[in-house]
C-alpha cells in the first residue's frame, strides 16, 4: 500500500512540475561559430605560427637533412666498408631519435598553447553568453550543436557575438 501511495504522489508531482518547467526560458547559441567569426580568432593563429616559427623551420631542415642521408645511405651501401656503413648507420639512428623527440616536445608545447588560448577566447563568449542570458531573461543557454532543432527566435548567437566584439 504504501509502495502504490508513494507512486500516486510521485506521478502526481511529476504532473504538477512540468507546466512549471515549460515555463522557462531557454535559448541557443553556436559557440563555434562564434568562435570562429572573431577578430581574436585570426590574430592568435597568427600569434601562435609566429612564436613557433623558428621551431618548426629547426625541426623541417633536420627531417629534410635525415632524409637526406637516409638517401645517401641506400644509394652509397654497396660501395662503403661495413665499419663506415654502421657509423652512419648509428649517426642517422641518432639523429631520427633527436628529430623524434624534438618533433614530440614541439607538438606537446604546440598543442598546450593552442589549448590556451582557444580557452581564453571561450572564456571571454562565456561571459557574454551569461550576459545576454541575464539581460534578455534566459534561464538556459544550450550550444547549438547539442539541440536537434530550435527556432530561429531562441537562438542568440548573433547577440552573443555582438557583446564579445
Amino acid at each position: 500500500m504504501k509502495k502504490v501511495l508513494y507512486a500516486i504522489t510521485l506521478g502526481c508531482a511529476l504532473i504538477v512540475s512540468v507546466p512549471a518547467q515549460a515555463s522557462n526560458k531557454i535559448a541557443v547559441v553556436n559557440v563555434v561559430d562564434i568562435f570562429q567569426q572573431l577578430p581574436e580568432f585570426v590574430t592568435v593563429t597568427q600569434k601562435l605560427e609566429n612564436e613557433f616559427r623558428a621551431r618548426t623551420s629547426t625541426l623541417q631542415n633536420m627531417e629534410r637533412d635525415l632524409q637526406m642521408q637516409i638517401q645517401n645511405l641506400q644509394r652509397d651501401r654497396l660501395t662503403m666498408k661495413e665499419s663506415e656503413q654502421l657509423r652512419v648507420e648509428k649517426d642517422v639512428l641518432k639523429q631520427r631519435e633527436e628529430f623524434n623527440t624534438k618533433a614530440r616536445v614541439f607538438e606537446q608545447d604546440n598543442r598546450r598553447r593552442q589549448i590556451e588560448e582557444r580557452n581564453k577566447i571561450l572564456h571571454k563568449i562565456q561571459n557574454a553568453v551569461q550576459k545576454v542570458a541575464n539581460l534578455q531573461g534566459y534561464d538556459l543557454v544550450i550550444d547549438q550543436s547539442a539541440v536537434a532543432y530550435c527556432t530561429p527566435s531562441k537562438d542568440i548567437t548573433a547577440d552573443v557575438l555582438k557583446q564579445v566584439k
